[in-house]
């Protein structure tokens, strides 16, 4: 499969309009800053909107962006397979507001970035295992195993804490944020 199509900050800043911006990150990293006239498609609901994205992309070019790119590279693979074309930020949001370009946030709705809640997880789950490995030794490899899935998560740069995480109420948009944004997108 060929890489998707990339694009830097600048240059997405200059030709924004030209595009239909779809930012695949969970409501609340999306609500805590996101390129301006962005659409919130969480990566795990993008088959759901493969219609109205077929849709969008009909009409323009789309732009896929999340925290770091990973995400939206993934989505960017997940389009072709569905025969939509679409570019990917490269180093996402993170890069976007680092070059000073401005961003919409919504502070009524913004959580922990992925990455903070991954690390908040992973930190309790090695303590809660090193506290009871002092009890009970074999829940030591609690710890083991997180530190695994820690270096297999740098291998690969994939994140299954960060796909468990995702799941939790507190990270899925809301039914009727998603179905407007979806009939927005189809139309």
């Amino acid at each position: 499969m060929n890489s998707p199509a990339t694009i830097g900050p600048a240059q997405a800043a200059e030709r924004l309009s030209a595009y239909t911006v779809i930012d695949v990150r969970t409501p609340g990293e999306y609500a805590a800053g996101h390129l301006p006239g962005a659409h919130n498609v969480p990566l795990d609901h993008l088959r759901t909107a493969l219609p109205a994205l077929k849709t969008a992309a009909a009409r323009g070019e789309l732009l896929m962006v999340c925290a770091s790119g990973a995400r939206s590279v993934s989505a960017c693979e997940q389009l072709a397979e569905a025969d939509i074309t679409a570019t990917t930020l490269t180093g996402g949001t993170a890069a976007w507001i680092q070059q000073g370009h401005p961003a919409d946030r919504d502070t009524a709705r913004a959580t922990w970035p992925m990455e903070r809640q991954v690390r908040l997880a992973a930190g309790a789950l090695v303590v809660a295992g090193l506290a009871l490995g002092t009890r009970y030794r074999p829940a030591r490899w609690l710890s083991a195993a997180v530190g695994s899935g820690l270096v297999f998560s740098a291998a690969t740069d994939t994140c299954g804490m960060a796909a468990l995480l995702a799941k939790l109420p507190h990270n899925q948009p809301r039914a009727t944020g998603l179905d407007a944004t979806l009939d927005a997108l189809s139309r």
